[in-house]
Formats: structure tokens, C-alpha cells, sequence
């Protein structure tokens, strides 16, 4: 939680519902897969701080007029959901908008960014979630705080069951570029479900062939965690306090940890992001003397398969690395060569899981294992605002298991100047994955 100084210098916090600006979505129904069910009970939290000019001048209203174009090509995150005769979720297109915040800092953007308190980006996103009044929960939320210095923040918090990351920075660029009047030839679309006249449903997998339809039920996944039925409250809670701290690698200590890690195994460089894994996996590890974890999930982009305009979770690999022996008795270049080579798409076996089950189970995939995400290749920084880009961007996922979450993130200068790693874990781990890092890889 953010601390008091942060939380009491928030003030003046206005709510309003913004739409589109005419009619777009039509009552339109828009299906959800079986991978966006699966991931409903996720939230995706982003804060972008701008820094003056660029917001000078740009009063509320006209701020407002630009989101009313905007949201003319993006009505599908501006539904509510409502529930097929079976009980299957699905998005009603009624237009009825996103939430918005306005609030104001007692402090100026420097100040704020100083802090030493990684929790305070907090307070400047809502941290709603959808539900109990499902039919009337938005699936997004905006927050706009302005700073003493001019200066202003844009929170957004993005129900993932819209799509993963990459489809919520395509969804709120689209704002960006409707500032500057451009607008896409063609609204945002989500992911189609199969289509009804398919008589069989048939999913391959390496050489495993599954029948959705027919399959007789089967252990979950090892890649997610089955929870208790939530009911219209899509959210969970932990079994202990979470707590998110940030830890800055630059290019140097990439560079170091990549050496420390590979030794002289020169034609067999491992890249930062399985670095990044490796030191955090021991170490945390030793933190749970030695217990664990096992197993872990890594998630990164299927840019292969990932189209323009359109917002999914079809697009994020979800992979399982499984180890056979204690943490502690590899070497690090080979846990970091298992992440390489053993990682296993699980996708298809979420999707199964989700359709061969009539009640439509509720799943964890963030925590339900200690969970890797790697988002070094996400554009932030290219979010453009009257030609302005954000001096700095925060993202954290809500509502997960566990085990933890660690974000590989790019710097406000790229990936030229290294990565930001947010790690999201149980409050009392925290202390003791700082020390380890320090004392073992001289990170601190």
C-alpha cells in the first residue's frame, strides 16, 4: 500500500462516465474465447506520467472531446457484460463507456517519481474490479491526475479479459493518435470464436491432437490455478499480503550478470530476459529455503501472431519450464538453457481445461505459479501526446496467485539502457529476495 504521504496528497477526485459520440457499438454481442475467460479474473494496471507542456492548456472538456472520437473506434471496451442462456459471459457493445477519474497531487511529477515507495503509482489508477453488479462494471478505467508542476498522469486499469498487454497499449495509443485527429480505418476487434457450422472442435498441439468437444475431463494444467467458483465478483484473494518492489538492471549489470551467468561459454550467450529469470529464480528459491518453485510459467509476445487492430489473449504465449531436481543444484547458464529450450506452450491445454468444463471453471495463470512476463518489447515510450512522450510508465498486474509475478520492462529510455523488473510477491518475501540479490548478484 501506497504511503501516507502519497495517499494524502491526492485530493479534489471527480468520477464521470465518458461514451463514444455516437452510436457504435449497435448492441452488438461480442463472444469471448476460451484463453479471455480464462484470464477474467486478471487486471492489467498502467500508470504514464507526463511531464509540462503537455497537457498545457488542454482543459477537461477537450480532453473529453478527444475521448469521444476515440471511443467511436474502440465501443468493445466500452460494453458492459451480461450472460448467455448457458451462462457464458459475453459483451453486450451498448456503448456505455469507460470510467473516468480526475484528481489532482499536492506534489509536482519530480517529487512524486523521487519517492522511494514502489507502491505509490497506486493511487493514481482505480483499482476497481469487475462485479458484484456485472452488468453495470466497466472494463475500463481511466485516472488523470494533475501535478502541482503541471505535469499529469494517465492511469489506466484494463480488464485483461479484453487482451493482454499489448492489445491495452494498442487500445489506449489509439487515444494518443485521435489527439493528434488520426483515426484508424477500421474499429478495434477482439478475437472471433470458432464458428458454429465447425462440427468439431480440434486443437493441435506438437503431436497431441484434442477433441474440445468429446474429451473427458482431466487434471487442470500445471500452468494454472483452479479457484473456487467467484460467481458476478471476478476477483480472488491471496492467502497472504502482496507487495510490488522495482528493480532497475542497467546495460551494465545486464551485461555483468550475462558474463557472471554464461562464464566462458562464449558462443552460448544467454539473452537479458532468461538472465533476468535465472537470478530471480535462485534467488528466490533460497528465500523458501530451497523448496522451490519447480516450476514456473513464462509468458511473452506471439508477434508472429499478432494483428493490428485487434485486442486478444490469443496472442501471448503462456509456457510451462518443469525442473527435476532442487533449484539449488543447477548451475545458472543451465536453468537459464531448461527456460530456452524446455519451455512448453500450454495454450491449448488452458483452452481445453476451460470448454470441457460446463460450469466454466475460474482460473489463476498470473501467481498461480511464480510467473515470468516478459514486456521489454512493449512500446510504452511511443505513446505520443501532442508531441510529448511519457517521461516514465508503470504497469503492474492485479488479482493474482501466490507464487508472484515478475514484469521484465523496458527503461524510459529503451532497451538500450537496460530493464525495469516489477516483482509482485508475498510482503514478507520481499525483505529477503532484496538481500539475496544484493549478497549473491550485487543487485540492489
Amino acid at each position: 500500500m501506497a504511503s501516507s504521504k502519497e495517499q494524502n496528497s491526492i485530493y479534489d477526485i471527480k468520477i464521470s462516465t465518458v461514451v463514444p459520440g455516437f452510436k457504435s457499438g449497435h448492441d452488438g454481442a461480442q463472444e469471448l474465447t476460451a484463453m479471455d475467460l480464462a484470464m477474467k479474473l486478471h487486471y492489467l494496471r498502467f500508470v504514464y506520467y507526463f511531464k509540462a507542456p503537455t497537457f498545457d492548456g488542454f482543459t477537461i472538456l477537450k480532453i473529453k472531446e478527444t475521448m469521444f472520437s476515440w471511443l467511436c473506434h474502440a465501443y468493445i471496451p466500452c460494453g458492459r457484460f451480461r450472460r448467455a442462456e448457458s451462462g457464458r459471459p459475453f459483451i453486450k457493445c451498448n456503448d456505455s463507456g469507460v470510467r473516468l477519474f480526475e484528481a489532482k497531487c499536492h506534489l509536482s511529477l519530480d517529487e512524486w517519481l523521487e519517492s522511494k515507495d514502489d507502491s505509490r503509482h497506486k493511487v493514481l489508477v482505480p483499482n476497481q474490479v469487475l462485479g458484484p453488479d456485472l452488468a453495470y462494471s466497466p472494463l475500463v478505467l481511466i485516472q488523470l491526475t494533475d501535478f502541482k508542476c503541471g505535469g499529469k498522469s494517465v492511469g489506466m486499469s484494463w480488464s485483461h479479459v479484453l487482451g493482454d498487454a499489448f492489445s491495452a497499449m494498442g487500445f489506449i495509443n489509439l487515444w494518443a493518435q485521435a489527439i493528434a485527429g488520426h483515426y484508424p480505418a477500421q474499429p478495434l476487434t477482439m478475437a472471433q470464436l470458432p464458428t458454429k457450422d465447425q462440427p468439431l472442435i480440434m486443437i493441435q498441439q506438437k503431436d497431441t491432437t484434442y477433441d474440445l468437444q468429446n474429451s473427458k475431463p482431466k487434471i487442470d494444467p500445471l500452468s494454472v490455478k483452479r479457484v473456487d467458483p467467484v460467481g458476478d465478483l471476478w476477483s480472488t484473494s491471496n492467502n497472504s499480503k502482496m507487495e510490488t518492489v522495482t528493480f532497475y538492471f542497467s546495460t551494465t549489470e545486464l551485461t555483468r550478470l550475462q558474463a557472471q551467468i554464461c562464464g566462458k561459454k562464449v558462443d552460448q550467450q544467454l539473452p537479458e530476459f532468461e538472465c533476468i529469470c535465472v537470478v530471480i529464480w535462485q534467488c528466490l528459491a533460497k528465500v523458501r529455503h530451497g523448496s522451490g518453485p519447480k516450476v514456473v510459467t513464462i509468458c511473452r509476445n506471439d508477434s508472429k501472431n499478432r494483428n493490428k487492430g485487434i485486442i486478444t489473449n490469443e496472442s501471448q504465449i503462456i509456457s510451462l519450464v518443469k525442473t527435476d531436481k532442487p533449484i539449488g543444484d543447477y548451475e545458472p547458464f543451465e536453468l537459464g538453457s531448461l527456460i530456452m529450450t524446455k519451455a512448453d506452450d500450454e495454450r491449448m491445454k488452458i483452452k481445453e481445461a476451460m470448454e470441457i468444463d460446463e460450469e466454466l471453471p475460474d482460473f489463476l495463470i498470473y501467481g498461480a505459479n511464480l510467473t515470468f512476463v516478459d514486456l521489454s518489447d512493449a512500446s510504452f515510450y511511443e505513446m505520443e501526446v501532442r508531441g510529448q512522450k511519457p517521461a516514465y510508465v508503470n504497469c503492474v498486474i492485479d488479482s493474482i496467485g501466490d507464487e508472484g509475478v515478475v514484469l521484465v520492462l523496458p527503461t524510459p529510455k529503451g532497451c538500450f539502457d537496460g530493464r525495469m523488473v516489477n516483482v509482485t510477491l508475498p510482503q514478507t518475501q520481499i525483505f529477503e529476495l532484496k538481500s539475496v540479490l544484493e549478497e549473491d548478484w550485487c543487485v540492489a
